[in-house]
Order: C-alpha cells, then structure tokens, then sequence
C-alpha cells in the first residue's frame, strides 16, 4: 500500500472513521457506520485476489506478517521461506488490491527452511525475519542473504532447549518508533507460566535494544494476557510507545475467532528474571484494551469455504500500519491459507481510531 497517498483522499477517509457510531448525519456517517466493526474500526474493505495465484514460480499464500518498506511497497513473509514484495493500493479508496514485484527465498545458516512468522523492514532496508522453529530472529538484506542473528534467551527455546512448545513461539514482531526496541511475541505461554487474575495465559513479549547501528542485546521481557483459547498472532507498534496485537484462535466445525487489541508495555514489569508468571502481586502485566473483535465486522459478501462464525474469518495473521493520521491509523491485514483448499489468502483494509492514552 502506498505510503503517502493524496493528503485530501487520505484525510477524507479518516475523518468519515470518526463517525463509526454517529446515526442520522449525512450520507458519509451513515456508509461509515454500515461498515463499523466496533466505536473504534471500521472495514474499508477486503480482496481475495492473491488467492492460490502464483508470481515467479512461487505460490503466494502462506503469508504470516507484513511490513512497510521505504519505497511504499508491502513486503510480507510466507511461513514457506519466501520473502514478497507488493504494489498494494486501495480500489475506490476501500478495498485492498495486491500486485506481486518481488520474491526472494530465505533459509537458515545451513541452507535449510525456515518457519518464518514475523517481519520487520528496518530503517536501512534489512529485513528482520523470524522462525518459530527454534525460534529465531535472522537478519537478511533485500536479496535474502543472511546477514546475522539476534540472540534468544535460552527459556523461549524449544523444549528440551527451553520451556517453549512447537509452533507456539515468535509469531509477532515489531520495532517502535526511533528504531530502537525491537520486540517478539511469544505465540503461547511457556511451560510452567500461570495465568493472571482474571484467569488468562501469560505470554511473554522479549525485547532487544539497539546498540550501535545493527547491534541488538536481549533486553526486558513482559508478559502478555491473552484471552483463553487464542494465541497472540502478530504485533505491530501503534506509533505512540503502544501496540496493536492481534489475537486469533481456531475450533473445528465454528472457525476462527480474531481480535484486535491496543496494549501498553510501558509501566509493566520486566519479567525477564521471573520463572515463572504470574510471579507475584508485584508483578504488573501489560495492559490492554479490546478494539475489535474482527468477527463483528460486517461481511462484505465474503464468502468462507469451511464454516466460520462471519464469512469474512479466516486464519489472519500479518497486520501493518500503512498510514498514520493524528490519532487513525490505517491498517492492512492478511490471512495464512496453509496452502489449504478450504481457506483463502485475503487482504483486509480497517481504519482504526486510537483512544487516548
């Protein structure tokens, strides 16, 4: 998605977005508030166009996270070890289209795959990549050679290596503002970690700080609340110090359930030398705030080929900010097909509105 659109078209769209509740006020509150999902997001709109198409030689699905480069283009990862680049644009100012221009492969230091789940494009163009499979967090350049590798402490290891289960580690991962702090989310909790006093899973989110130009240390761990029965999928930095975090589940025979938070490291505990969570009253979790659930977004006339609560559900994974407007952000979402017949590769486009801090 292009990142500086027509600044009449781009404040258009965002001001409607101020309206998601208002009723009997003219034409643009009362489109905006058909497609409201909650007081705080809307749906702009959705495409299944990159659906079980390939570019290259290469399948485009398996997209687990996106980012923005520093050209406008959207690159996004497949959990298959290959790296995209899309032209994203908005059709009528709504709903997003994609067009591939770029796939690179990605493996680890001996040639291997990779799980890949999460994607940063740092200030410089590198891509930060990790895998859940150890996990990890690799750096490549734009071609997809491997540049290095961030050190992981050894309890979000893998067991035996650590207290981490399969295919439950870094799922998310994100850089604040000023390029700094780099963050991970762990997609589970880790073996032995409690639950907070309303009863949720604590998942641990693991810092880096940037030392120098491409330097990063492990540095503070906090823990996460995420509701029972969903696995934190992907986290992008809000651009206030906050994040957006996206929480999604699955249950055969109903679908998916896919919520979208607004949380608040700052004031919350390192937890870094707490073995095991919650780790005692004074111990204080990140704080969060449900936005949407993305279920009670109106459909749209998507259709779902397995059954789902909101024909619009799928397995969404990857989620990005494209533009920012004062307290709005616009954002571009994609669900994981598992290269998968009875699930699809989308694109979803929502506005968000931010309450105050």
């Amino acid at each position: 998605m292009r990142t500086r659109p027509l600044l009449a078209a781009a404040t258009a769209a965002l001001a409607a977005a101020t309206c998601l509740t208002t009723t009997g006020a003219g034409p643009a509150q009362a489109h905006a508030s058909t497609r409201a999902c909650s007081p705080s997001v809307r749906i702009d709109g959705f495409s299944d166009g990159l659906d079980k198409t390939t570019f290259q030689g290469s399948l485009v699905g398996n997209l687990s996270a996106l980012a923005v480069d520093g050209d406008g283009t959207v690159a996004a990862v497949s959990d298959r070890s290959q790296l995209f680049s899309f032209d994203v644009r908005r059709q009528g100012g709504r709903a997003p289209s994609a067009t591939p221009v770029r796939a690179v492969g990605l493996a680890d230091e001996k040639g291997g795959p990779l799980d890949s789940e999460g994607l940063v494009v740092d200030r410089d163009g590198t891509r930060l990549v990790t895998s859940e499979t150890e996990p990890s967090v690799r750096r490549y350049d734009r071609d997809g050679r491997l540049l290095g590798r961030l050190p992981v402490p050894e309890a979000l290891r893998v067991a035996p290596a650590g207290r981490a289960a399969p295919n439950q580690t870094f799922e998310g991962l994100t850089l604040q503002p000023g390029g700094r702090t780099l963050i991970a989310s762990m997609e589970q909790a880790l073996a032995g970690d409690g639950q907070d006093t309303a009863g949720r899973p604590l998942v641990r989110l693991q810092t880096w700080q940037r030392h120098g130009r491409q330097e990063f240390a492990a540095g503070p761990q906090y823990a996460y609340p995420a509701e029972k029965g969903l696995g934190v999928a992907e986290i992008t930095a809000a651009g206030d110090g906050r994040l957006l975090v996206l929480e999604r589940g699955f249950t055969a025979g109903f679908g998916n359930t896919v919520r979208l938070y607004l949380a608040d490291p700052r004031g919350a505990s390192d937890v870094s030398a707490v073995t095991n969570l919650p780790g005692g009253p004074h111990v204080r979790p990140v704080r969060k705030t449900l936005l949407a659930d993305v279920g009670a977004c109106p459909s749209l006339g998507a259709t779902a080929r397995q059954p789902q609560p909101n024909p619009l559900l799928d397995n969404i994974e990857g989620l990005a900010v494209t533009e920012r407007n004062g307290g709005f952000l616009r954002l571009l979402l994609v669900s994981d097909d598992n290269q998968n017949p009875a699930q699809v590769t989308r694109l979803y486009a929502l506005t968000v509105r931010l309450p105050r801090p």
